[in-house]
């Protein structure tokens, strides 16, 4: 009798245990690739969930898949007359909603080849014909090296080379500077703290908060039409929308700082129409601090950076009227450095005391609507605001010499930009995006630097740049897609731009092709021609008293012809393999008048030297990728990047570029377990490991640094001398408790956990009377702790 209540009491209470085992939901859209707009009748399936979990779109396109146990899924959408579309790995949280958006591409032909195609992985180029792919923040952030940070997630890409002090990405070659970022469809500054406080193009650690980053497409070269004004590679971030069923929020503390999130619905009405809008709030305060206080001499004075950032979007949408979008991210960062009391212990007889202090502000307005039934408008109206300000003073062990001003630089970039484009499907077989962008451009500047700021004396600061410039970019583009048979796909565009400020104009035409030889290859041939203007204070530099007001007023754009060839094997379900052999020619770089130095080798954020477009260069290689996606717990990317960069100034002579590393292997893997009574927690550990060539550099000629106790360069070597090879390793371990509407998180990531150094500057040390190569530690912790509720 116990016996048999025993048993009619464990199964009563077993539903109760399933219920009670923490589960999350995805929810999502679909719609077709080419029009835009949503698909009803869409079969959409956790494909290994058990028992199986489905459901079919409505009239918006919108589905929602329900009470999935926590963990990793692939969902499957299916619909006759389309090809069937993956999004895999996708994972699921017992306290926030996870929301995809798919894009279907219409079935051109109804038979066999066509029905046993698996299906397009959804996270694959966002344009097959160009070299690129997309990712999403949860890879951002439990990718070993990744650090939340689209760019240093990049890193790990093949074609792409990164630092460890700073995000910069070099692509095939070319500086970071040349790599354009876009957030919601418009150019953006670079969106990170202290952007281009250590060289060009980089910046410490991301000010967009992986809360807010949707889906991204990452482009390295030969990319479409609607993508102008870069020569080596473009980012295209999406900010995500709010949750509009319920609100979420996350808190985190960490060792670089604390940070909170809010998201969820509110309802507007008008006409007694009840309409759902949803909001996003993240805020961040970062600080090194705390890692200066507990390694000192690895964090040395940038402990004394502090960083806020504030990222928001608010979505409105109103049905057949549309969408609207507002959308901004606002940074504050600063930084001062101050030489200790103990001059014992300063490694020069000098220290440079300085003040840096950046605020920035991107953001804008977005509308999108529907036209007909195969069309949608989409415009931006944005603004860019950045304003930098710099002071320095040398101060001297020696009591007899009194601090000295060395820098003192101020500047003020405004942008206002705005972006507008129709998408129309003509048909199953043919679409087209046809747009235009304008953007106002404003500067005020003020730049008085010493010539040399690490030399005793360093001599009077000069006025390089002073006074207010303004001037316009316009460019136009329209590109098609041609699905020429099921097998083979074009697409052709053709970019202009036109740059007010001294007239000069460019054509760019665009071609990509993809060829489905069979279900498991393809190749893809992509070429494009693309130009970038330079910065705005470029043009406005005064020298000298001697020299002509504005030399570089006249410059044109930097151009470059860029052609692609990608080969693509899909091993297996979960393995691929490609190939990518590239080449390209750049032409019209600005270059110093003087020297054979050029834009491509520069390093600097700021110009003082009148310029020509007299510069070339050439970047060809061989990238290799082998992407074993999430598949049984465990994934892992290897990558292998064989290239050769060289750069010709005035004499016509090609010679090695700064960014000549020959090579640069990356192995990347990750694995998780499932823990808990209930398999309710995931452990995960990923680990990276990179090997690349060191970067080149211009020697120091010995002799003359010692004659003239300052650094005095031998440019007869420049680049022919390269520092030692990197091995780099990052590490990443993180450890997920799930609860009912609740997770909570622990993790360590850490940048660099060899704590590898890397080249800094030349300076002359008056104490050994000897120049010197300085040397950066690059290795960043993070220890925290996550709550989403």
């Amino acid at each position: 009798m116990h016996h048999t209540k025993a048993i009619l009491f464990n199964l009563l209470m077993c539903p109760l245990f399933i219920q009670a085992q923490p589960a999350g939901n995805i929810r999502g859209v679909v719609t077709d690739i080419a029009s835009g707009q949503a698909l009803s009748g869409v079969s959409v399936i956790a494909v290994n969930s058990s028992p199986v979990v489905g459901a079919t779109t409505g009239a918006t396109g919108h589905f929602s898949l329900n009470n999935l146990t926590v963990g990793r899924y692939t969902v499957q959408c299916t619909r006759a007359g389309y090809e069937p579309a993956n999004v895999k790995e996708i994972l699921v949280s017992s306290a926030k909603d996870v929301f995809i958006e798919i894009s279907l591409r219409e079935n051109i032909r109804q038979r066999k080849e066509a029905s046993d195609h698996p299906g397009t992985d959804m996270d694959m180029a966002l344009n097959p014909t160009s070299a690129g792919r997309t990712f999403n923040a949860e890879e951002a952030s439990r990718y070993a090296g990744g650090f939340d940070d689209p760019a240093r997630l990049a890193a790990a890409y093949s074609g792409v080379a990164g630092n460890m002090g700073d995000n910069g990405i070099a692509i095939r070659g070319n500086p970071s500077q040349y790599l354009q970022w876009r957030i919601e469809g418009i150019e953006s500054v670079n969106p990170t703290h202290f952007t281009d406080i250590d060289k060009a193009g980089s910046g410490i650690i991301t000010a967009l908060s992986p809360r807010l980053l949707g889906s991204t497409g990452f482009f390295k070269g030969a990319f479409p039409a609607e993508y102008g004004n870069a020569l080596s590679g473009v980012f295209d971030m999406q900010l995500r929308n709010g949750n509009s069923q319920h609100n979420e929020h996350s808190a985190e503390m960490s060792t670089l700082g604390v940070g909170f999130s809010t998201e969820g619905p509110f309802t507007l009405s008008r006409d007694s129409i009840r309409r759902v809008s949803t909001y996003l709030l993240n805020y961040r305060y970062t600080s090194l601090g705390m890692l200066g206080d507990i390694f000192p001499d690895m964090v040395g004075d940038a402990a004394k950076m502090r960083m806020h950032d504030l990222s928001f979007k608010f979505n409105f949408p109103s049905g057949n009227m549309g969408t609207i979008t507002v959308w901004g991210i606002g940074v504050i960062d600063h930084l001062r450095q101050q030489a200790s009391g103990d001059t014992a212990h300063w490694r020069n007889t000098f220290f440079n005391n300085a003040f840096y202090r950046q605020i920035k502000y991107i953001g804008g307005i977005g509308y999108q609507i529907p036209v007909g039934g195969k069309s949608f408008l989409k415009s931006v109206l944005a603004m860019n605001h950045l304003n930098n300000q710099i002071n320095m003073e040398q101060v001297y062990s020696g009591a007899r010499m009194r601090p000295v001003n060395v820098a003192d630089m101020s500047n003020k970039d405004l942008s206002v930009a705005f972006n507008t484009y129709i998408n129309i499907k003509f048909g199953s077989m043919h679409s087209n995006r046809t747009g235009f962008n304008i953007t106002g451009l404003f500067f005020d500047t003020n730049y008085w630097i010493s010539p040399d700021i690490n030399r005793i004396p360093p001599g009077a600061m000069l006025n390089y740049l002073k006074g207010t410039g303004s001037s316009a970019l316009f460019s136009a583009f329209t590109q098609s897609s041609f699905r020429l048979t099921y097998f083979l796909q074009a697409n052709v565009g053709l970019l202009g731009m036109y740059f007010r400020l001294n007239g000069r104009a460019t054509v760019e035409p665009r071609i990509g092709i993809h060829w489905r030889t069979s279900v498991k290859h393809a190749i893809g041939l992509a070429y494009g021609k693309h130009s970038r203007r330079e910065n705005l204070d470029y043009y406005f530099v005064e020298t000298s008293p001697e020299e002509v007001a504005h030399a570089n007023k006249n410059l044109d754009f930097s151009k470059s012809h860029q052609l692609a060839l990608i080969y693509d094997w899909k091993i297996s379900e979960h393995l691929n393999l490609k190939v990518e052999p590239y080449y390209q020619y750049l032409y019209d770089i600005p270059m110093e008048e003087k020297s054979q130095q050029s834009l491509i080798n520069q390093r600097d954020f700021f110009m003082m030297t009148p310029l020509v477009n007299g510069g070339k260069g050439k970047n060809y290689g061989i990238d290799v990728t082998l992407d074993r996606r999430y598949f049984n717990s465990y994934y892992y990317l290897i990558t292998a990047s064989l290239f050769d960069s060289r750069a010709t100034g005035k004499d016509g002579l090609w010679q090695n570029t700064r960014l000549k590393r020959n090579y640069i292997f990356n192995a990347l893997g990750g694995k998780e377990w499932i823990m808990g009574k209930q398999s309710q927690n995931i452990l995960s550990v990923s680990i990276r490991f990179t090997f690349q060539g060191g970067e080149r550099y211009i020697p120091v000629d010995e002799e003359k640094s010692r004659i003239s106790r300052s650094i005095v360069y031998d440019y007869s070597h420049a680049y022919k001398v390269q520092l030692p090879s990197e091995l780099i390793t990052h590490l990443t371990v993180g450890y997920k408790i799930y609860r009912n509407r609740s997770e909570h998180e622990i993790y360590v990531k850490i940048i660099n956990a060899t704590g590898l150094k890397e080249f800094d500057k030349y300076c002359y040390n008056y104490r050994t009377k000897k120049s010197e190569m300085y040397m950066k530690a690059g290795m960043l912790p993070n220890i925290g702790y996550r709550i989403y509720f």
